[in-house]
Formats: C-alpha cells, sequence, structure tokens
C-alpha cells in the first residue's frame, strides 16, 4: 500500500523533473513575471496596484521596462528575465531567413513581425537619443524590439551613447547584441522625421537614404549575411511609404551592385497589407 507521506513524495519527485531544464530548477511564467514585475516596482520605489490576471500582468512588466532609465541591475534579474523573454520568443512562430520565398537576387520580401526573425541583424528606427521609446506599451517598432529585447539593449545603447557624448546623427547607425531576440544583433538608426503635412525635402530623402547605406556598411564591418529593415521612418516620423520604400529599395540594389559585401540576405521586413502591396510592386512588377 502506497502511504500518503510516499504519495507526497511522488508527487515532489513529478514536480521536480517537470520543473528540471538542464539539471537547474526552472520557476513557471507566472512566478517569473510575478519576481521581475515586483523588482521593478521595488527599483521604483512606486505603490503600483499588481492585477490578478496573467495578461494585465504582463502588459504592467511591459510598461515598467519601457519607463526604466538605463540603472544598473542584479544579475538575479537578468537571469530571471533572459529566461522569461526567451521563453516567449520560443513559443512565437519564429522564421529563418532560408524560409522567406519571395525573392529577388539577394533581396527578399517578408510580411511578418520583425522581433519573430531569425537574421543576423533587424533595423530599429530609432530616436536620436538612441535609448529606445519609453512611452509605455507604445506600438513603434522602437517599443517593440527593446520590449522583446530586454533591458539590456537600452543600457547597452546608453553606454555607446555616453561614449559619443552627443544625439546621434539622422542617417547614422550603431550595432549592439540582440539579447533575448532571435536576431543575433539590432542595428540602429535614426531616419528623417517629417513635419506633419510637409513634404519631404531633398536634404531627407538623402538622409533616408543614408540610412540604409550606413546600416549596410556596418553590417558589413561586422561580417553579417543577412539583414532585415523595417520601414525606418514611415511610422511617427511621417515619411510616404510609397515614396520611402523607392528610395529603400533603390540604396539596397546600388549598394549590392557596387560593394564587395558579406551580406547574401537583404529582407524588406514589412508589417502591413498596404506596405506589402507596394513592395511587391516595386520589386517584382505586379
Amino acid at each position: 500500500m502506497v502511504t500518503k507521506k510516499l504519495q507526497k513524495s511522488f508527487k515532489w519527485i513529478g514536480i521536480i523533473l517537470l520543473l528540471t531544464i538542464h539539471g537547474e530548477i526552472e520557476i513557471n511564467s507566472t512566478e517569473q513575471l510575478d519576481f521581475l514585475i515586483k523588482y521593478l516596482i521595488g527599483e521604483r520605489g512606486d505603490e503600483i496596484n499588481v492585477p490578478e490576471d496573467y495578461f494585465s500582468k504582463r502588459a504592467l512588466l511591459r510598461s515598467l521596462m519601457n519607463v526604466r532609465p538605463p540603472l544598473e541591475i542584479s544579475e538575479e534579474f537578468l537571469k530571471v528575465q533572459d529566461e522569461f523573454l526567451t521563453a516567449e520568443t520560443l513559443s512565437k512562430d519564429l522564421t529563418s531567413v532560408k524560409d522567406i520565398m519571395e525573392v529577388k537576387g539577394r533581396i527578399m520580401l517578408w510580411q511578418g513581425d520583425i522581433v519573430t526573425l531569425k537574421a543576423d541583424a533587424i533595423v530599429n528606427a530609432a530616436n536620436s537619443k538612441l535609448l529606445g521609446c519609453f512611452i509605455p506599451q507604445h506600438n513603434c517598432i522602437d517599443n517593440i524590439i527593446h520590449s522583446s529585447a530586454g533591458v539590456q539593449l537600452r543600457d547597452e545603447c546608453n553606454r555607446i551613447m555616453e561614449m559619443q557624448g552627443e544625439d546621434e546623427e539622422v542617417g547614422k547607425a550603431k550595432i549592439t547584441s540582440a539579447y533575448n531576440l532571435p536576431s543575433r544583433h539590432v542595428i540602429h538608426t535614426v531616419g528623417p522625421a517629417i513635419p506633419q503635412g510637409m513634404k519631404p525635402s531633398d536634404k531627407d530623402k538623402e538622409d533616408l537614404a543614408s540610412c540604409y547605406r550606413s546600416c549596410l556598411e556596418i553590417a558589413d564591418a561586422h561580417n553579417l549575411e543577412s539583414i532585415a529593415f523595417c520601414g525606418i521612418s514611415t511610422g511617427v516620423f511621417n515619411f510616404p511609404q510609397e515614396l520611402a520604400a523607392e528610395i529603400a529599395i533603390k540604396t539596397v540594389e546600388e549598394y549590392l551592385d557596387s560593394t564587395e559585401t558579406s551580406l547574401k540576405h537583404v529582407i524588406f521586413d514589412v508589417f502591413g497589407d498596404e506596405s506589402y502591396r507596394i513592395y511587391k510592386d516595386l520589386l517584382f512588377g505586379e
């Protein structure tokens, strides 16, 4: 007869086996989430009501990460955060460069979420501070990339900017690790911002082309083979989508034709259907 004591022992052995990965005990995602939220609230010294349900808690964690300045943080926090974000990344429908079907030479077109793309580098449309978006849960690409990568991305960007000593110029680029993203690197570039109701000037057009060239050059400097571009300046910076796509494609084609490059794949990643139509028409003439 199996005693209650033995049943309890078997239960705990089963739990330990379920929670053990490569010999280490892993806490579940809810416990990780609670730990991360508690840490960041404690760091701020605020009193914040923590919601009960998982999805509201997850939104709160993203908000706390978004507003957090680049400060030192404990190794324990980073370990739990990295396990949590990596698990989230692996749970998504990830896409490898080799799985992209729409190809024109070394140029590829892909419609999807850039933070699910396994490439050597993805491009982030940053602002001149290069520290990511501080607006809680903002839907810009800068916020999405930083939220998925983890707090280390802002810290690394901050070290770069402290060494530089001034805001990032429009049209330049910097490279960092991608941390908890499926890509290896993030290349940050600041595109031209067009005032509402205005048309891009010739300088704006050249600045946008410079963004693409700078990203390609820094990818080559690091011997990367694949790079994925978002639509630089076409969001809150108001650059017209079709004109931006024309500049992007022309600049990339000229670079690939004229440069001894390590790049084998240059991906234009689009999210919306209209952006996809624009790029498809320009690339494939359909």
